[in-house]
């Protein structure tokens, strides 16, 4: 699963995007249930050859058979939450877009409901 943070605006600082990107991947390790049941990366392309590599695009979660979805949902959301302006995040998952906006309480069931979908 690939979740990657739309946070661009005109009045957004250029970075700010791959900023809570590596807010949202220190959040995800802090977090004991989804790291013990998913690998967490940081990933981006890697740009041209020669170069150090290009910016950061994603966040990438490789889960075992056990993941438990609920608790990603709720960790995102919180994480949400926690943010001075509440980014889009969008996840990615075997052909499947779901994007949260917005600061929505019930965020969270539907972001569960959508990736519990894709587990079919």
């Amino acid at each position: 699963m690939r979740i990657s943070i739309d946070n661009h605006g005109d009045d957004q600082p250029e970075g700010a995007s791959e900023e809570e990107l590596r807010s949202l991947h220190q959040w995800l390790l802090d977090n004991p249930e989804i790291r013990r049941e998913a690998g967490i990366e940081l990933g981006g392309d890697p740009g041209p050859a020669g170069s150090m590599g290009g910016p950061l695009e994603y966040v990438q979660l490789v889960m075992d058979s056990g993941f438990g979805l609920a608790n990603l949902a709720l960790a995102v959301v919180t994480w949400r939450s926690t943010r001075p302006r509440t980014p889009a995040v969008t996840f990615e998952r075997d052909g499947v877009t779901i994007t949260l906006t917005g600061e929505d309480p019930e965020a969270a069931a539907r972001l569960l409901e959508a990736l519990t979908r894709t587990d079919a």
